[in-house]
């Protein structure tokens, strides 16, 4: 057997400093207890720490690998016990001092018999309830008694019954339908949209508008009266017929009581397709819905004429002359409708 210089053994566990390893400790490792309970989130971080442990890896190394904060990872390694898995968990977020209650017994009990008295009222009326009888609590504090109340099981809920019908009673309408999704809207005269408007010229007096536009020239046929019925819209139909310089194919309308009825007999017998919108779809009729928006900023907030009924109506034929055939209109390049109607071969 071959010997070192020293005539030692190189088996007889001789260091590099010549020294006698003869008593070494041994170390009982004891395993870590894996905890099969826990949360998804803290199995990812377990997972990350026992990758920086084994990689000895810099914490910006391991926050890169796993695509988290450097302030996460040295959070969790702070955190992280051997033995107890469950540090990896996520901590309640609780105060530890909680807001004691500051109300007694007796506005608890008052709270309570008020709210079981009228159980689909909120703390704001019972508050008002309360204050009748000299009891003067905050809405905040009522509310929080009604929560303790709910979570120790001294209030209940009232039980949901059959509930009646409160849907309005939809009529059924002969004529109108809704407008085919493929309907072609490309001359003039394909589709005129028609809504009301409401005119308050004095506090008490309520004037009432029939707006019709065409949704290709942009032409416009307004007619003021006093009320908004079936007949005066079937009245309408005429005035289309002769201040419209092209025949109308369909209109648009809303659920509006003015559209049934002789309205749309009237329009059953000129032929005229009648489409009605959705309930509560106001945007469907955005050209007419900005046609009243315009004649109310340019011409009834600016007029000069009397708050009389004739009046305003022979100063509203003038203006409907004007909007037609002198106000450029950017949606047509800056033309009328009266010069967008010449260009595509519709005299006026």
């Amino acid at each position: 057997m071959a010997k070192s210089k020293r005539g030692r053994s190189p088996r007889s566990g001789a260091g590099a400093s010549g020294r006698l390893r003869t008593n070494i400790p041994s170390f009982s490792v004891r395993p870590r207890q894996l905890a099969p309970d826990l949360t998804r989130p803290a199995r990812m971080r377990l997972a990350m720490v026992d990758w920086h442990h084994a990689h000895g890896a810099r914490v910006s190394l391991t926050a890169r690998h796993f695509g988290v904060s450097r302030p996460t990872v040295y959070r969790w390694l702070a955190r992280f016990e051997r033995y107890r898995l469950e540090t990896l968990e996520d901590r309640s977020s609780a105060p530890r001092r909680r807001r004691r209650p500051t109300w007694t017994i007796d506005e608890l009990r008052a709270v309570r018999i008020v709210r079981e008295t009228y159980p689909r009222w909120g703390k704001d009326k019972l508050r008002v309830v309360l204050r009748r009888q000299g009891i003067h609590l905050s809405s905040s504090m009522i509310g929080r008694i009604l929560v303790r109340l709910r979570h120790a099981g001294e209030l209940r809920e009232p039980a949901r019954r059959h509930r009646m019908s409160i849907h309005q009673r939809r009529w059924a309408r002969p004529y109108a339908v809704r407008k085919p999704a493929g309907y072609p809207i490309e001359r003039p005269g394909d589709l005129v949209e028609l809504d009301t408007l409401d005119i308050r010229p004095l506090p008490g007096k309520i004037w009432k508008q029939f707006t019709a536009r065409d949704v290709v020239s942009r032409w416009d046929v307004v007619e003021l009266g006093p009320r908004a019925t079936a007949l005066a819209a079937a009245a309408v139909l005429d005035r289309l017929a002769e201040r419209m310089p092209f025949g109308v194919r369909a209109i648009s309308i809303d659920n509006g009581s003015e559209f049934m009825a002789e309205f749309e007999a009237a329009c059953a017998e000129r032929a005229i397709r009648l489409f009605v919108l959705p309930p509560r779809s106001p945007k469907l009729h955005g050209a007419v819905e900005r046609a009243n928006r315009t004649h109310a900023e340019e011409f009834y907030e600016v007029t000069d004429a009397e708050p009389d009924l004739a009046a305003f109506q022979i100063e509203l034929r003038a203006w409907e002359t004007v909007y037609n055939t002198i106000r450029p209109h950017q949606a047509l390049g800056y033309l009328t409708p009266a010069e967008y109607l010449a260009s595509v071969g519709i005299d006026v």
